[in-house]
């Protein structure tokens, strides 16, 4: 049997959970899976792309379970009022093939790119990090703000973006968080000065420099969330050059990433090995650091068992028919035959 869980079933979790502690949540499963690295099937994910977008199929497994996540990102959507990404996911047992849970996974997304973001500044910005800028102030923003605040005590954010409608909308939105300062730039330059973080999520699938060298201080943590597909990319070069980037999986963040413009031998460090203690993320405090964050399968993998877990042991979403079940597992045809009975859906 397959559970399904829609949007509605996740913001029943949301509410029952609360926004911050789930990303905490999260951020526990995916570093729990990371230490596991070897212990997966991996591989870059499948893209198709075309003038307006690109569509992607991501898979992962273990000896026990597979995930894959469709995943769409399409900047002009938003002239249609439409997300520019959308996603649902699917975590199957591995023994049978049998799909276990079939989930939305367009806020999913959000929110575990939001509790990667976290997880890799906290291995890799210093620990006094206190002011963040965050640059793009759409449909990730919030959550990259609250990851922020909740997991690593950030307490002032600039914000800056282009269309100054997204930024009011995440003041709005954010107003209500007790011990955060929300300060309004006319600039990512302006943003960017004096911040101990600096993050960027912006939707444009061009090759855009945001940040230039010039911007960059000593000590500062780039997490570069934007690009994510080859010829979209957020970074001058030469800020990736002279920093210690650390990837997810390199063999897809060399086409996708940050590091798409640098030669193929340019240096890089693991996210799993910096959480398994076998490398440091940050060598010392006046170092410039990078999270390269380009989205890796494993994530939603960690994301798809925590929602499993979660709405199971909640009751949240229901059984639902997706894969018949047959009295002769040999005879599929007997689900049209003029003699089948009519079909009865699950409750």
């Amino acid at each position: 049997m397959t559970r399904y869980i829609d949007i509605h079933d996740v913001q029943q979790l949301l509410r029952n959970t609360g926004v911050a502690p789930f990303i905490a949540t999260l951020a526990d499963y995916i570093r729990d899976d990371y230490l596991r690295w070897p212990e997966f099937d991996k591989s870059a994910r499948v893209a198709n792309h075309s003038k307006d977008g690109v569509i992607e199929l991501m898979p992962v497994s273990d000896s026990d379970l597979y995930g894959f996540k469709y995943v769409n990102g399409h900047p002009v959507n938003t002239r249609r009022n439409l997300l520019t990404v959308m996603a649902f996911s699917v975590l199957a047992d591995v023994h049978t093939g049998a799909p276990l849970l079939l989930s939305e996974f367009t806020l999913m997304t959000a929110l575990r790119t939001a509790a990667t973001s976290a997880l890799a500044a906290k291995m890799q910005a210093r620990s006094d990090s206190r002011v963040m800028a965050l640059i793009g102030n759409g449909a990730q923003s919030e959550f990259q703000a609250i990851a922020f605040h909740a997991m690593l005590g950030i307490q002032e954010i600039r914000l800056f973006d282009v269309d100054p409608a997204a930024t009011a909308k995440l003041v709005r939105n954010l107003s209500h968080v007790p011990n955060l300062r929300l300060v309004c730039a006319s600039s990512a330059r302006e943003a960017v000065r004096g911040a101990d973080i600096v993050t960027t999520v912006t939707a444009d699938k061009a090759n855009a420099t945001i940040l230039t060298p010039d911007m960059i201080e000593p000590g500062m943590h780039l997490n570069a969330v934007g690009g994510d597909c080859p010829g979209k990319t957020e970074l001058h070069a030469d800020i990736v050059t002279n920093a210690r980037v650390m990837v997810e999986f390199e063999p897809q963040t060399r086409i996708e990433g940050e590091i798409q413009h640098l030669p193929d031998d340019s240096p890089v460090i693991h996210f799993w090995q910096v959480l398994s203690g076998v490398v440091v993320g940050r060598e010392t405090a006046d170092q410039v650091t990078v999270f390269d964050s380009v989205g890796f399968a494993l994530e939603d993998f960690s994301t798809l068992r925590c929602l499993y877990d979660l709405a199971r042991n909640s009751g949240v979403g229901r059984v639902i028919d997706l894969i018949p079940e047959l009295v002769n597992c040999k005879d599929l045809y007997q689900l049209v035959a003029p003699s089948a009975p009519s079909a009865v859906r699950a409750a």
